[in-house]
């Protein structure tokens, strides 16, 4: 009976699933960024005669195929590291995507709410997505994870105007596209779009629109690489090391393995040290214990940098034992070549149920999944360490997928970016792959080169273009050098963020909205019969 009522919106509700597995399918592991620019057609098309509440629903559908496809690796995870059973782990993640899904929701929503005529969609969808990922990435901490413009990671001539807008920039553009098209497509149908007709100056202009930005993206971008490839040979440089000791993570805090664990990192490292590193970066919490409060290993590790003679950014756990109580912090420390402190960077975005119970007042029966004592504390956001004459900006784990934070750094003068993490809770998964091409994004936005170093990968080298200089594969022990050169200019995007992008999505939306409330208060006022 069920199936039987909801004929009528069968058809919409496959073309919308359908747009959520073309948008999984954009990033990788599957990896066809290029399908991103008509994925969201079938969701279009299914919202061309629906109302607001219709057009909700629609969206949750694709949110939910989508984000399950896409995120599929938290119920790996919290199985085999949170020790959750299994199906508590796929309730928890169908309840993630569920709220994932909401953003989709309200985009599709705010489509069949405000874009009443085939011209209003150019406008209202580009500003609508722009805004719901701008939601994505605050609301309850944020959860900014494979935006769409992030599906374009590999390709540097679209990627390049990320300096000015940022990835939300780049997936406007992706949504205005995928608009232009659903409408071609309606006028070659002779298919209406909220029961107005698509005229074909609206798919003429729309297309030259579309045509126009392309263009434009690609000679800017076809500019600005080769105006930062001149800066990038002009600049200083410095031979940086990053070392992946691919350490399993069920061995990872095991007292037994501490030993073997340093001495690994310490072997690759002076490969590395002895082929002319002057950097050599390790990842986050790459010594499994308390570095200089276990006295014996964190001497091994100073000894070690001494010997070795290079100086080393080491990921460690770190408790502040000064007040009343213990207070933890996930950190970086820098350590010169003759063993001294040269600074200490403290993660400021901690992973909520990962480093920390939000809410655990009212979610007793939630616990952490890290195997560390206490809850971790934030550290100040845009604070940087100085090697030798150049700050270096810290990026730790997730904190790679906050373009935010890598912005303050820059604004406080960081000449380099360094991601350390621990991508070994994810396995095999997509996930390792999709952290890292976010992370590509950081470095185009700041014109800075990143350096990141991962437990069990991936570890690579970004230049300020985007390119991937170096990667390495999952599970392999390996250290990789690459020069990288220090820029110190500030771009348009590292100065003002998204603030002109998502206030102009707000002004258009806000436009429309009151033209609609209008319209509507004009009809209820007219008297019966006009």
């Amino acid at each position: 009976m069920f199936w039987t009522r909801m004929k009528p919106y069968r058809g919409r509700l496959l073309l919308a699933m359908l747009s959520g597995i073309l948008l999984t399918a954009a990033f990788p592991k599957i990896d066809q960024g290029w399908i991103a620019w008509f994925a969201l057609v079938p969701l279009l098309l299914a919202l061309r005669t629906t109302d607001g509440r219709a057009g909700f629903w629609l969206g949750m559908a694709a949110g939910m195929v989508h984000y399950l496809g896409l995120i599929y690796w938290t119920a790996y995870t919290m199985q085999l590291y949170g020790r959750l059973p299994w199906i508590q782990s796929v309730l928890v993640l169908l309840l993630f995507a569920a709220v994932l899904s909401l953003f989709l929701g309200g985009f599709a929503a705010l489509v069949a709410t405000l874009a009443c005529r085939p011209a209003h969609l150019v406008v209202v969808a580009p500003a609508a997505w722009v805004l719901i990922e701008w939601l994505r990435s605050w609301v309850l901490t944020g959860f900014p994870w494979e935006l769409l413009g992030y599906s374009q990671y590999d390709r540097l001539w679209v990627i390049q105007s990320a300096d000015l807008f940022g990835v939300f920039g780049i997936s406007a553009l992706i949504v205005l596209f995928n608009a232009v098209l659903t409408l071609a497509l309606l006028y070659w149908a002779e298919k209406p779009w909220q029961h107005h007709g698509v005229p074909r100056g609206v798919v003429v202009i729309g297309g030259l629109l579309v045509a126009g930005l392309l263009v434009g993206t690609a000679a800017y971008g076809l500019f600005r690489i080769r105006h930062i490839d001149a800066r990038i040979a002009e600049a200083e440089h410095a031979d940086v090391a990053v070392v992946q000791g691919n350490i399993d993570q069920a061995q990872k805090w095991d007292a037994s393995f501490q030993v073997l664990t340093t001495a690994k990192y310490k072997d690759l490292s002076a490969a590395v040290a002895s082929g002319g590193a002057q950097l050599v970066i390790w990842p986050e919490t790459a010594t499994p214990f308390y570095l200089f409060h276990d006295k014996v290993l964190t001497q091994m590790v100073v000894l070690g940098i001494q010997d070795i003679g290079a100086d080393f950014i080491v990921g460690s756990p770190n408790v502040d034992l000064g007040g009343k109580a213990p207070v933890y912090y996930n950190s970086a420390y820098l350590i010169g070549a003759d063993g001294q402190v040269g600074g200490k960077y403290d993660k400021v975005h901690l992973v909520p149920f990962g480093e920390y119970v939000p809410m655990k007042r009212w979610l007793p029966f939630l616990g952490k999944m890290v195997a560390q004592v206490g809850d971790f504390q934030a550290g100040r956001q845009g604070s940087t360490l100085q090697w030798r004459q150049h700050p270096v900006g810290m990026l730790i784990c997730y904190e790679a997928i906050f373009p935010e934070l890598a912005r303050d750094m820059v604004r406080n003068r960081a000449q380099l970016l360094v991601n350390i993490t621990n991508d070994a809770w994810f396995g095999r998964t997509s996930a390792a792959y999709q952290h890292f091409s976010m992370a590509v994004f950081r470095s185009v936005e700041n014109r800075r080169f990143l350096a990141r170093a991962a437990n069990t990968g991936i570890s690579g080298f970004v230049d300020p273009n985007g390119r991937i200089l170096a990667a390495t594969d999952l599970y392999q022990d390996a250290a990789l050098t690459a020069r990288v050169h220090f820029l110190s200019q500030t771009t348009l995007y590292s100065r003002w963020g998204d603030y002109p992008l998502v206030l102009s999505a707000l002004a258009v939306l806000a436009a429309f909205a009151a033209a609609r409330l209008k319209r509507s208060r004009y009809r209820e006022s007219r008297p019966p019969g006009l």
